[in-house]
């Protein structure tokens, strides 16, 4: 399992941190953002396209508050990814939703709180089943949904 991570500069330390954890722990992590102070669209940008180089790849894209990258992200067709604060969340998001990415806020969450999404996000695996149903609606959806006006 290959984890791309990056990040703004507001979310550079709790990158840092998370990268440690991430290379203690025996994952192979892909820093796509470095010490390069990038917005965090960009940094959303590059977490993505090393994602899709491989179904092995998982993302991690760190922040202010996680928003901007989940909206960023959302906009990328064929990506599923969650906006996480909490451990059950990071792991039901893997195992409900076949999330490849997360998106963290280094405003919200601190670092041992991290540490342990990151290791729920890496433990949880894809069900499958009923859920298929939905992961394909959700890979399907185009870079913009066009919704019927109503008058």
């Amino acid at each position: 399992m290959v984890f791309v991570i990056g990040s703004d500069p507001a979310g550079k330390d709790l990158k840092e941190i998370i990268i440690q954890f991430l290379s203690e722990n025996s994952y192979e992590v892909i820093d796509v953002t470095g010490n390069d102070p990038v917005d965090f669209v960009d940094a959303s940008v590059a977490v993505v396209r090393e994602v899709r180089k491989s179904d092995d790849c998982y993302g991690i894209i760190v922040d202010a508050f996680g928003a901007g990258p989940f909206m960023t992200v959302t906009r990328i067709k064929g990506v599923i990814a969650a906006e996480v604060s909490d451990e059950r969340t990071a792991y039901m998001t893997r195992s409900h939703n076949n999330a490849r990415i997360i998106t963290l806020g280094s405003e919200i969450i601190g670092p041992a709180m991290a540490k342990n999404i990151v290791k729920s996000f890496a433990e949880g695996s894809y069900d499958g089943g009923r859920h298929q149903v939905r992961v394909d609606m959700l890979n399907h959806m185009g870079k913009e949904i066009m919704l019927e006006e109503t008058e």
